[in-house]
């Protein structure tokens, strides 16, 4: 199994050295970067500089905000820097923050996303092979690129572009045109994988020779060193799902297990404000049937029961402090011998 962490979101940017240095001796094999309260692309650019073989993966840089050309610029210098240790996750979010957070019109997501790819794809061949630029999609029209503009090649391969999502049509375009995908920690549960997500990208990559994208999980298991350490990340978990089961969009497993109704309860307690509530709606029973949990001792025999075939790789959260480090290393050691499809 790949072995992935995500960088804490709210991490001050002269922190980043310290964390990634942690994350890279732990021995990840990936960090993801997100995208809530930093520009990814900035963040990956302190975390290549200061890690030596650690896999920079921003999931997920938010693509609409943005033009292809300039996240292509971008994500090659990225890759010439790191010697191709970067790689490029692209999201659509949702309607909501498209439009209200970056006042940026909102339209077709999967099929956008899709012109999107290839319309980098297109870029990143200009790039390589120093040629003209000619690339008509349905969104996207590049028709000049001066070689005065032109970065050329980069002396490693094209950055690897991961997705993720949760829809049926958003997992189809990745299983037809993205390297890898990333599943949306509301959605990772093994039912909604084997029934939803993986057929879909089997769909979508029906005509593909290589097998179709990679799938990492990003599950939001619960681990700890001890039962006290356990309860403060459920406790954790509970408020970030909390907040996340609130979208509409994120509620396919809730249904999926009969908890509609929870995710109901939290969109109300968004409309009204009332944000402090949003965690007591999960109870530990609720936890126990969405994600999966166990102390350190316990955690890899949980993945691999969840998970044993189904990806590969598995995203686990970063602790805290560096207090139990060795145990935990060798807790990644077990998750990492969890067998991968």
């Amino acid at each position: 199994m790949e072995l992935v962490t995500t960088l804490p979101a709210h991490t001050d940017l002269a922190d980043v050295a310290h964390t990634v240095r942690r994350i890279e001796r732990l021995g990840f094999d990936t960090v993801h970067i997100p995208e809530t309260v930093h520009d990814s692309l900035s963040v990956a650019l302190l975390a290549l500089e200061h890690t030596t073989w650690l896999t920079v993966r921003t999931s997920m840089t938010l693509a609409f905000p943005r033009s292809p050309m300039t996240v292509a610029y971008a994500a090659w210098d990225l890759a010439r820097y790191s010697g191709g240790r970067f790689q490029l996750g692209l999201a659509t979010q949702v309607r909501g923050n498209i439009v209200g957070r970056f006042s940026v019109p909102w339209s077709a997501p999967a099929e956008r996303l899709a012109d999107y790819i290839g319309a980098l794809r297109a870029i990143f061949d200009a790039f390589a092979q120093e040629t003209p630029l000619a690339y008509e999609g349905t969104h996207y029209r590049f028709d000049r690129l001066q070689p005065y503009f032109n970065p050329g090649p980069s002396g490693v391969d094209p950055p690897q572009i991961w997705t993720g999502g949760v829809n049926r049509r958003m997992c189809v375009v990745a299983g037809a045109h993205a390297d890898g995908f990333v599943t949306h920690a509301t959605n990772s549960h093994p039912s909604y994988l084997d029934e939803q997500l993986l057929p879909a990208l089997a769909e979508g990559a029906a005509d593909r020779t290589d097998g179709g994208p990679r799938v990492i999980v990003v599950s939001k298991c619960v681990t700890g060193s001890d039962r006290t350490a356990l309860e403060a990340a459920r406790n954790n978990a509970r408020t970030e799902l909390a907040f996340l089961y609130s979208t509409p969009a994120y509620r396919p497993t809730l249904a999926m297990l009969g908890h509609e109704h929870l995710g109901e309860r939290l969109t109300d307690l968004v409309r009204d404000e009332r944000w402090a509530e949003l965690p007591s709606v999960l109870t530990d029973q609720t936890m126990a049937d969405l994600i999966p949990q166990g102390v350190y001792a316990e955690i890899p025999e949980v993945l691999e029961s969840w998970y044993r075939g189904r990806c590969d790789g598995l995203a686990i959260s970063l602790p805290d402090n560096d207090q139990n480090d060795p145990a935990f290393t060798r807790m990644l050691a077990a998750v990492r011998d969890i067998p991968a499809r």
